[in-house]
Formats: C-alpha cells, sequence, structure tokens
C-alpha cells in the first residue's frame, strides 16, 4: 500500500472499525495507524477501544486502547460525581436536575456510555426556575467562566442555555440549559415537554425519556452545529437505538416526540446515516423523509485522511456557514458577527 493510498482513505475505515469490530484483524500497521487517528480526531478512542475489546490486536495498539478504556473510566467516575454536586446544590430548592449527553448515558447505565467521552456536565432545568438554579450554582462555587456584558446578555437573551460555569474549586464546567437549542433557531424544541417526559434515576437524578435522548443528540448534530464530531453524535444514536429499539412502541414513540419538537425531517436523516454507516435497525418509514441532500452529509462527516487531519475544507466551510444559517436570522447574526468582532477583531 502505497501512501498515497492511506492519504485518501476517510472517515468509514472508522465506521466500520465500529459496526463490525472483526474487519480490524486484517490490519496492517499503517491501516492501524489511520485508524487510530481517525478515533483521536473524533473523540471515539475509548468508543473503539470497548466494541475490539477481547479481540487479538497488535501490542501497541493493544496498549493504546487499553488506556482509553481507563481514561473513559476515570471520566466515567468524575462526571457522575459532578452530577451529584449539581443535585446537592439544587435539592434545597427542589428544582429537578435532568443530565443531558454522555452524563446521562453514563448515569443511567447505558450501553452509549461505554467508551463515550464526557467533557462538560450538561443538565436541562425548567426555564422559570432558572434564575433561581443560577443563584444555587454560584452560591455552591460555580463562578462565570468569561464575564462579558454582552456575551452574558446574548446567552440571557437568545440561547438555550446560561453562559457556561466553572467550579472554582474542582475546574469542572457546567452547562446549565432550559431547552436543547437556542432560542433563535428555525426549529424551536419543547424544553417543557422534554422535562415532563424525563424518567427519575431514583437519586434525585433525571434522564430524558430514551426516545427524547435520541431526539436531542438529532437536534445537536443536525440543527445545532457544522456537523464537527458529527460520528459521534451518529454512534451515540445508533447505541441508543439499538438499546431501546426492541420496545413494541418505540419507534411510534421516537416519531411522537420528533413531531413534537418539530424535528422529523432531521430524525430521518440521522436514521438514514446511521444505518448506512453503521447499520443501525431503523423504521423503513420513519427513515424515509427528506431523502435530498445525505451524500453532502456523509461526505461531511466522513472528511477525515489517513492520518487523521480533516479534508474536504470547501464543504466544510458550506457546512460551517450552513450552522449560522440555521442557528440565527441572517439580520440578528450580521449584527452578531459585527459586535464580536468590534469587541475581539
Amino acid at each position: 500500500e502505497t501512501g498515497r493510498s492511506a492519504l485518501v482513505m476517510d472517515a468509514r475505515h472508522l465506521t466500520k472499525a465500529l459496526s463490525d469490530p472483526p474487519y480490524v484483524l486484517g490490519l496492517d500497521a499503517r491501516r492501524w495507524t489511520a485508524l487510530l487517528a481517525m478515533a483521536h480526531a473524533e473523540r471515539l478512542t475509548a468508543s473503539l477501544a470497548w466494541r475490539l475489546d477481547g479481540l487479538p490486536v497488535p501490542a501497541q495498539a493493544a496498549a493504546i486502547l487499553a488506556e482509553a478504556r481507563q481514561a473513559s473510566e476515570v471520566q466515567r467516575v468524575q462526571a457522575l460525581w459532578e452530577a451529584e454536586m449539581a443535585r446537592r446544590a439544587l435539592a434545597p430548592l427542589d428544582i429537578p436536575v435532568i443530565l443531558l449527553k454522555g452524563t446521562a448515558f453514563a448515569a443511567a447505565g447505558l450501553d452509549a456510555a461505554r467508551g463515550r467521552q464526557i467533557g462538560d456536565l450538561d443538565i436541562l432545568v425548567p426555564r422559570d426556575r432558572l434564575d433561581q438554579a443560577e443563584a444555587a450554582m454560584l452560591a455552591a462555587g460555580w463562578e462565570w467562566v468569561k464575564p462579558d456584558p454582552y456575551d452574558d446578555g446574548y446567552y440571557r437573551k437568545y440561547m438555550h442555555e446560561l453562559p457556561p460555569l466553572i467550579h472554582r474549586e474542582r475546574d469542572r464546567m457546567i452547562d446549565v440549559h432550559h431547552t436543547i437549542l437556542p432560542l433563535t433557531a428555525r426549529v424551536r424544541p419543547d424544553g417543557a415537554a422534554l422535562i415532563a417526559q424525563a424518567v427519575a434515576l431514583g437519586n434525585g437524578l433525571s434522564t430524558l425519556a430514551p426516545e427524547d435522548m435520541v431526539i436531542h443528540a438529532v437536534a445537536h448534530l443536525f440543527a445545532d452545529g457544522d456537523l464537527a464530531g458529527g460520528l459521534r453524535n451518529l454512534w451515540d444514536i445508533d447505541r441508543l437505538i439499538r438499546e431501546h429499539s426492541d420496545a413494541g412502541d418505540y419507534w411510534q414513540r421516537l416519531h411522537a416526540s420528533s413531531a413534537r419538537h418539530s424535528l422529523t425531517p432531521y430524525l430521518s436523516r440521522a436514521l438514514r446515516l446511521a444505518h448506512h454507516l453503521f447499520e443501525t435497525p431503523v423504521d423503513p418509514w420513519l427513515a424515509w423523509e427528506a431523502r435530498r441532500g445525505d451524500v453532502f452529509y456523509l461526505s461531511r462527516l466522513l472528511a477525515r485522511n489517513g492520518w487523521g487531519q480533516e479534508t474536504r475544507k470547501i464543504l466544510r466551510f458550506a457546512f460551517y456557514v450552513r450552522s449560522h444559517w440555521i442557528r440565527m436570522p441572517p439580520f440578528r447574526l450580521a449584527r452578531h458577527l459585527w459586535t464580536k468582532w468590534r469587541k475581539h477583531g
């Protein structure tokens, strides 16, 4: 194999290893290097490590994967402790603490948590309790990451969360959400409905309902960004669907949730792409809507070369522009970017 062929490889190499672990058994050193580089770039190394656990892999790769598994376990413990700290801060006010993303997966013991990289703690609280939650967090040792009057006002008026907070002693960040997409976005999910459907874990913490976890991942993937890190979101969707789709009314509940939050076309695309890349079991009827453009999304998701570097820069830029377009009306976006440029340019 030539260096050139490694260069033109894309991230389908990684998706094959995740969806079909025996795929890695025939890899040579160059392809192992490419696989690990892609996994690192997509923040999926520990997820890959758990998928390959028990398979005979080269010693150097085995060491890297073992270290990733160990690091992910440390992250899991830290994330759960941080969730408990948030619960303690808000418990006196009887504010429900609904965990989101990786911490939710870990707290609920889901398959999606295996190797899931967890950074900030994300929680969802009722919008009418946001001021009380903010005061409790500040009193418990969290403080603003970057105090800035413009950014503070912008978050409070237009965003789906408080400005980021970091704990002064533990150096851990928390994002306190009241819904799952910016208030300026074209799609407006119903935060109150997500909270009403939440599932209590029995320890003072809750998670979104199983179908709403998928809807949140779909919203984050397609309606709130430029698809950076998109393979990890799609892998979350695959894991969540595989764990819950055997329930008899699962697809009906998933469709009802996507309709409630105006995300059905996005869900449909997510199902098609997950099935294409990970062979995720999907409902064919639900995956049918709005098929045009899938090739561009696939190309964007797979834009890595054999060294894990980003490729397809024009396509990436197009999705970057799209991410701003769907998050904010053009005039408000122009004014926001102009203000930010004047402050920091």
